[in-house]
């Protein structure tokens, strides 16, 4: 009997499909997961949907009061237990699935303070003599990303941060390289008579990605 899997898709982009490829991929990834992992528990966060308040020092004294057990104001509990829903939902994933773009050579600000609750001292890393050590192990995390520009090579490889930022959360939680596997789009705004090829050729690698992964 094979095992179920509880898996996590979010969706980091707003836009609708025909006007977003990092939505393209997330629903092309998602069909064909669903049709091939037919017994898996799917669970899809549109980060754009939710009400995510910003990473504030309200929110940043509850999460400290919280983990020192010194009483909280109602405020402070109540953003830190915004905070810790989201934490749990991404501890008790076995998979994470994230499209996301890249918008001004970053990720979205609701992606980032997503990113921010997770990225808890004695939750999902500890400190130790040695510096910072991941405690999140056992997962599986595809990216699904998508950027009009070319960043693979010359000059944009120093100035991509979406891609780059989210693997060094995700290898600073735990989650090691060869855990995380990503489908990248480029290209398609900055040589627009191949957009439909080089999209194509994206959807084909996350419909391929999502049978094995």
């Amino acid at each position: 009997m094979s095992y179920m899997s509880n898996v996590l898709f979010i969706k980091a982009n707003g836009l609708p499909a025909e006007r977003s490829v990092s939505v393209t991929l997330y629903e092309t990834f998602l069909k064909n997961y669903k049709s091939s992992h037919p017994e898996d528990t799917i669970t899809e966060l549109n980060l754009f949907e939710e009400n995510l308040p910003y990473y504030d020092v309200t929110m940043m004294n509850g999460l400290f009061k919280e983990a020192a057990g010194e009483p909280r104001t109602e405020e402070e509990q109540k953003l830190a237990d915004i905070a810790n829903g989201y934490l749990d939902q991404f501890l008790a994933a076995d998979k994470i699935v994230i499209a996301f773009p890249l918008w001004n050579l970053t990720i979205p600000a609701q992606f980032s303070t997503y990113l921010f609750y997770l990225n808890q001292a004695g939750k999902t890393f500890k400190y130790t003599e040695q510096g910072p050590v991941g405690l999140v192990t056992g997962k599986k995390v595809a990216l699904l990303n998508a950027r009009g520009g070319i960043y693979s090579d010359g000059p944009g490889v120093a100035l991509e941060m979406s891609v780059n930022y989210v693997r060094n959360i995700f290898n600073h939680f735990g989650i090691t390289s060869s855990d995380i596997q990503a489908v990248v789009v480029e290209g398609h705004n900055a040589n627009p008579a191949k957009a439909q090829d080089i999209i194509s050729v994206g959807k084909e690698e996350a419909a391929a990605l999502a049978e094995k992964f």
